[in-house]
């Protein structure tokens, strides 16, 4: 009989909900197919592992950290490079010398590009709260099974945008909660199967699985990705095609939900 994990990727408000500030359209549909896996499946399932964007107002990913040359804030899903900083296109309000640094060592690294985001899944507010539907589901899933859900919150430091789940994308010196989660990675190797869904696909997902394949690849055969568990980011539907790709040479499994049949 196999031990089987769920790690449920930002299932939040704000990406899941069509009144969320960053709302990935589809999403609203994958967590009705993940809620429905849960119900039919749960039994099966040993554990679930729920990660929790949470940010900060000024964060180095939202606009009011930044402003152009005339001193006005940034718009939302602007693109912000070390090279149009340095010629005085962007200046952040904040810690310049340390954000020139960090962004030089985000591209140098192959990392997503910068990006500002529209401010998202702030520190105790609704958007930051787990989806109705999967809030719905892992209570029923608790109640029914006596296993709680284990929560796992990323994005907290304003200094470092913090997509994957197990690592910020440029961790910030004495910040323990941005470097390698190596705790977390121990806790999903106890498995035999990893089954990973949530949002959004073409961000902290992929991002997520690309540090499995750097980090843990001894996790890489036990992970199975939920195809249609997970959506884009509006006009980034391409950008995390090659890790989804590398995954599947190297041995990661894709099913759909309804596919799923745990032992």
């Amino acid at each position: 009989m196999k031990n089987t994990a769920l790690l449920l990727i930002d299932a939040q408000f704000d990406f899941c909900n069509p009144k969320g500030a960053l709302f990935v359209p589809g999403a609203e549909t994958d967590v009705e197919r993940i809620a429905r896996l849960i119900a039919l499946e749960g039994e099966k399932i040993d554990a679930i592992f729920v990660t929790l964007d949470t940010h900060k107002v000024l964060d180095i990913a939202h606009p009011l950290f930044w402003e152009d040359a005339n001193g006005n804030t940034v718009a939302p899903f602007t693109l912000i490079t070390a090279a149009n900083v340095k010629s005085g296109k962007w200046t952040p309000r904040y810690e310049r010398d340390y954000v020139f640094q960090y962004l030089e060592t985000l591209e140098a690294e192959g990392e997503f590009k910068h990006f500002i985001w529209p401010e998202h899944c702030l520190i105790g507010s609704k958007g930051a709260a787990l989806d109705d539907t999967i809030m719905e589901a892992l209570l029923a899933w608790t109640h029914r099974t006596g296993r709680d859900y284990k929560a796992i919150v990323k994005g907290t430091n304003h200094l470092t945008e913090h997509f994957g789940v197990f690592r910020a994308q440029v961790p910030v010196a004495n910040a323990p909660e941005t470097e390698l989660d190596q705790g977390f990675l121990n806790d999903l190797a106890a498995f035999d199967q990893i089954l990973v869904a949530g949002e959004a696909r073409s961000h902290c997902v992929a991002t997520s699985i690309n540090q499995i394949l750097k980090y843990a690849p001894e996790l890489v055969p036990k992970v199975t990705i939920l195809s249609d568990c997970m959506s884009d980011v509006t006009n980034f539907e391409e950008v995390a095609d090659p890790i989804y790709e590398e995954a599947a040479q190297k041995g990661m499994t894709f099913l759909k939900a309804n596919a799923v049949q745990l032992s």
